[in-house]
């Protein structure tokens, strides 16, 4: 189909080129978050359309070696690519699926809007793909989402499981020719048959597995009008489905749909929106509602008794509610309670706490959900980066009276746990 003449919607001015990125924590932790970024030089303004997201100003170093990002306080990602969860907008508490979800950015970002009382399910079919997705998740600390990986989830999950349904598929990522100039000549002419294919088969899940009033987000990188309008002209017209409008979001650039008969979509103009060209419908379940939510069963694995917690040196306050602790063998993970509508067939990972052996919980150094707030006497609270920076380069500092799993905090701001041998405190990245 020939490219139509673009009319497009302006939200505000986009900004000038810079990199984005979301800050990985509770609302109180961002001003500490942006001071440690600060402190090492970094320069950043805030994006207009969510106040999570922030663009770079000044990159006195590479955003992925900052210490914010080493201790997984921050997510570098395309500012296009942060819109679909902010769009599919779930709430406090709610259950969330993630259909296609590495490599993480999105499900993470679910993972922060419905907070640690809610539950996302990260599904990833690509054994490759799913590991760099649970890393993703380990690093920033979310402990409020599981993973599977299927290439079909119909034969798993129960119809209407889920109030809210984020599902980006594969798709020719057309959008994105600026970092994959390859996509195009990888996907043209018949050869995007097949992701239309699926695309279709995801949606026609997506459907069946969204409560009927549940809200879908439909989203692509590419600007193939086979992937984006035909495809929300194909759910409106086969599935269980209606279009929500959405609102355009400040500080982008739209173009019009490019179908005559589709509307309230909204399509970014990467070039005016010095970002990734990117395509989003939204869609609510009709029919009538059905039972109030999935039956629950008991959360699988070995109990980890909460005195293992303290003993390791951990504080069991800062768990999701109603989360628990389970081993595997000889590890041990975190098991959210939204875990316990996934049925038995279905294998999942929570968030990979550490080790458990002989009854002793030996805890992840970056599990900083665990760690207690500063008081003194929990560990190492310090504001020179000297200090910090050394440590990780495999210097000791004296540890005075401290336990044997000493905190690292930055003015307060929880890092990790570190290790005290003797009269020494040294960090081990275990």
């Amino acid at each position: 189909m020939p490219r139509p003449t673009r009319s497009p919607r302006q939200a505000d001015a986009a900004p000038e080129s810079g990199r984005s990125f979301r800050l990985v924590c509770e609302p109180d932790a961002i001003p500490r978050v942006e001071a440690l970024l600060a402190a090492q030089g970094f320069v950043f303004e805030p994006e207009p359309f969510s106040g999570w997201c922030r663009r770079l100003v000044r990159e006195p170093l590479p955003l992925g070696a900052s210490l914010a990002a080493r201790f997984g306080y921050l997510h570098i990602q395309d500012r296009s690519s942060m819109l679909p969860p902010l769009l599919l907008a779930p709430p406090p508490g709610a259950s969330v699926l993630d259909m296609c979800a590495a490599p993480g950015g999105k499900t993470g970002f679910l993972a922060q809007l419905v907070g640690t009382s809610g539950f996302v399910v990260g599904n990833e079919p690509s054994p490759d793909r799913l590991a760099t997705l649970r890393q993703t998740l380990f690093r920033e600390n979310l402990a409020q989402a599981a993973t599977v990986s299927q290439t079909d989830l119909d034969p798993y999950l129960p119809e209407a499981a889920f109030d809210y349904i984020l599902l980006d598929p594969p798709c020719s990522g057309w959008g994105t020719l600026d970092k994959h100039p390859q996509a195009a000549a990888i996907w043209h002419g018949d050869k995007v048959a097949p992701l239309v294919a699926l695309q279709r088969k995801l949606l026609a899940t997506a459907a069946r597995l969204l409560a009927p009033g549940g809200k879908l987000l439909y989203s692509t990188c590419t600007t193939n009008v086979a992937e984006n309008e035909d495809q929300t002209r194909f759910a409106l017209d086969t599935l269980p489905l209606r279009a929500v409008p959405l609102d355009p979001p400040p500080g982008f650039v739209f173009e019009a749909p490019w179908r005559s008969d589709i509307t309230g979509v909204l399509r970014v103009d990467g070039a005016a929106s010095a970002a990734q060209g990117f395509y989003m419908a939204r869609f609510e379940k009709t029919g009538a509602p059905g039972p109030a939510s999935p039956p629950r069963r008991d959360l699988p694995g070995t109990p980890v008794p909460e005195t293992a917690l303290g003993e390791a040196g951990c504080d069991p306050a800062g768990l999701p509610p109603g989360a628990v602790v389970r081993a595997f063998g000889e590890k041990a993970f975190v098991l959210p309670a939204g875990a316990a509508i996934l049925p038995a067939g279905l294998r999942f990972q929570g968030f990979s706490l550490g080790t458990w052996r002989a009854g002793v919980l030996r805890p992840h150094a970056r599990c900083r959900l665990l760690m207690a707030p500063w008081r003194p006497g929990a560990g190492l609270n310090e504001t020179a980066l000297s200090r910090i920076e050394a440590l990780l380069a495999g210097q000791s500092l004296p540890a005075g009276d401290m336990p044997t799993r000493p905190g690292l905090y930055y003015d307060g701001l929880p890092l990790g746990l570190a290790m005290r041998k003797g009269n020494r405190v040294l960090w081990s990245d275990r």
